[in-house]
């Protein structure tokens, strides 16, 4: 055999020689499948109930202890959070004393001529149509003072936000710190919350401001943070070779630059706060949330819709308002002139009250079409709530329920590493131990399973509207009017409907959070679809794919970035409004945390599964950000 001949042979000999192929993602992913159903098969429970004497439980309740012991002596309270709740009070008065002296007819003045300044005359007309609407619909005072409580929050959220937005832009270090502390914010429900804060700041505007301070803020800050870090680094080259100092730099570059991105964080600020505003009700807080929280006691839909539809007023005023206000810059004689011209109003109007003779309501006619529904769908409804209970929900209980929370740790660890980054999985799994820790596990795996199956819902109605309204703008424009209704309606309202056709149980609690999460995805979801390059879509048409092909196999593929986000967020909605289910027999979490609300021996119990309800929130979350952050890296 020749020198060349010899390796030659070699290479034939490991060519036909056996090889270990690496197994696929899928075949691995199958292989676990498997392992965790027989290990579950092997080690399930009978899944006993939770205790009431918990380590976490007790701790919560001695924690309440000392404050109500220590609450006019410590320090912490004469020095600290006295003077908070004071700041707050001084500021709350101060916007009620404003608007409430200048008297109905000063405060539409002065909101027509604001909005005309700051957006433009058109814009001002209905502005001040959707000011006297408040009032025909009898909603007046409720209406400012759900105002009051909106903009007092807005302002602090404001005054706070955007300085540490810019110094999280600007410090690197600063950012990454607030990251995970900001995505605890945004994932927490908002019922986990009210309970310390009611504790801390007792109940009534205070902490209703500051409930609402902690849901809003982190909007604030992310998108001012996002505004400076988009200012043209040419340009700041240019102004720094200039000779221009830091802080000069920051006032007359990037502020200026970052200006419209700021008010739409004002904006975004003010949409969170007034939702926010609503849930406070139930601390005490005064406005249109009172009357929503009554209705939902008497199982009124329509005294429900009114002040619903006060709130949408509400918000479509103030988010045209700021919106357009991004583009424009208002002359001093203009403010001037309108400062002059309402007060001349204010002093006409002091005093007076908005005319009773004025009044229409939706609440008959609302009643009347819920009575009938009620009286002639039952058949429908009931089956439906059935068949979804015993046929999804009650087995999907079942397995979690009965799953040791080792395994589900473990299980958590293993599929969270693969499919988002072993990161990812290690938070992911570390929420789940945490929600073991605090003993609640068996209440903790129905919050789950009725998550989990209100997702599927969402996600089956989000993507079928979200595909439609990419695919057809005559349906899109349709259909805007209502998600954007839908958006900015309380989820309280959601109760109602769900109460009336489903009576109180857990499966209202799923329709009241696929009603409240559906809006959300389906924007996103069009989002995704629309921003398939033109060219891949001109591509596949011209190679024969018919619109069904081009859908499943060009679109959607191409959308999962989208889809996948818009998962993450129909998870964290459907999460919140779950909670709030606990109003209406969801039971579970949500009904710990409202007892924790209403009886002082289970406040700890409240504040265990407040925790609780926030860790599910991290697991949920981290791991369909995993699952986007493995797709861009698969990309």
């Amino acid at each position: 055999m020749t020198a060349t001949a010899a390796p030659a042979a070699a290479a034939t000999e490991s060519s036909s020689a056996p090889r270990w192929t690496r197994p696929s993602r899928r075949t691995v992913v199958a292989v676990l499948v498997v392992a965790t159903v027989a290990a579950y098969l092997s080690v399930r429970t009978a899944g006993a109930a939770d205790g009431d004497d918990a380590w976490a439980f007790r701790f919560f309740g001695g924690v309440r202890d000392w404050v109500d012991d220590n609450r006019d002596t410590s320090p912490v309270f004469l020095y600290g959070v006295n003077y908070v709740r004071l700041a707050v009070v001084v500021l709350v008065d101060a916007v009620q004393g404003l608007l409430y002296g200048l008297g109905w007819a000063g405060l539409v003045a002065a909101v027509g001529a604001l909005t005309a300044v700051l957006a433009g005359w058109r814009l001002a007309i209905g502005a001040v149509a959707g000011f006297l609407f408040l009032g025909v619909l009898g909603l007046w005072e409720q209406s400012v003072d759900t105002l009051v409580l909106t903009l007092s929050a807005v302002l602090l959220s404001v005054l706070i936000g955007v300085p540490v937005g810019v110094l999280a832009a600007r410090v690197p270090a600063v950012g990454a710190l607030l990251r995970p502390l900001l995505d605890v914010m945004q994932i927490m429900p908002t019922f986990a919350y009210l309970a310390p804060l009611a504790l801390l700041f007792s109940i009534g505007e205070p902490a209703a401001v500051i409930a609402t301070l902690i849901y809003a803020v982190p909007v604030t800050i992310r998108i001012t943070a996002l505004g400076i870090e988009e200012v043209s680094p040419t340009t700041v080259e240019a102004a720094t070779a200039l000779g221009s100092t830091r802080w000069q730099l920051l006032g007359k570059v990037r502020l200026p630059m970052a200006r419209p991105t700021i008010v739409l964080a004002v904006n975004q600020t003010i949409m969170m706060a007034l939702s926010m505003v609503v849930v406070t009700a139930l601390i005490d807080a005064p406005g249109l949330g009172t009357n929503i929280v009554q209705a939902l006691e008497r199982v009124n839909v329509g005294v429900a819709f009114d002040a619903g539809v006060a709130i949408v007023v509400l918000a479509i005023v103030l988010d045209r308002v700021t919106t357009r206000a991004a583009g424009r810059r208002p002359r001093l004689p203009y403010l001037l002139g309108t400062v002059a011209g309402v007060a001349v109003l204010a002093l006409l109007g002091l005093r007076s009250e908005f005319p009773q003779g004025w009044h229409f309501s939706f609440a008959g006619g609302v009643n009347e079409i819920t009575r009938w529904v009620e009286f002639h769908l039952y058949d429908v409804t009931e089956a439906l709530k059935n068949g979804i209970s015993a046929g999804l929900l009650d087995p999907l209980e079942n397995v979690l329920v009965t799953t040791p929370w080792w395994l589900f740790v473990l299980v958590v660890l293993v599929f969270g590493s693969l499919v988002g980054g072993w990161r990812s999985g290690v938070i992911a799994a570390l929420a789940a131990a945490g929600v073991a820790g605090l003993g609640l596990w068996q209440h903790a795996m129905q919050t789950l399973a009725t998550v989990l199956v209100a997702t599927v819902v969402t996600m089956a109605f989000g993507v079928l509207l979200g595909v439609l309204c990419a695919r057809h703008d005559r349906f899109a424009s349709g259909l805007r009017p209502l998600l954007d209704g839908a958006q900015t309606m309380p989820s309280f309202v959601y109760l109602l409907p769900a109460v009336a056709l489903f009576g109180a149980s857990r499966f209202t609690a799923i329709v009241a959070a696929v009603i409240y999460a559906v809006p959300p995805v389906v924007r996103l979801v069009e989002r995704g679809v629309r921003d398939v390059p033109p060219t891949v879509v001109e591509a596949a048409l011209s190679a024969g794919s018919t619109p069904r092909q081009l859908l499943w196999k060009v679109q959607l593929p191409m959308a999962r970035g989208g889809l996948l986000l818009a998962v993450n967020q129909g998870i964290v909605m459907v999460l919140a409004m779950v909670v709030v289910g606990g109003l209406v027999g969801a039971g579970a979490l949500g009904y710990d945390v409202v007892a924790g609300f209403a009886q002082r021996e289970d406040f700890g119990k409240g504040m265990a599964a407040g925790c609780a309800i926030v860790l599910l929130g991290v697991l949920l979350d981290r791991l369909t950000q995993g699952l986007h952050s493995a797709k861009g890296r698969s990309a």
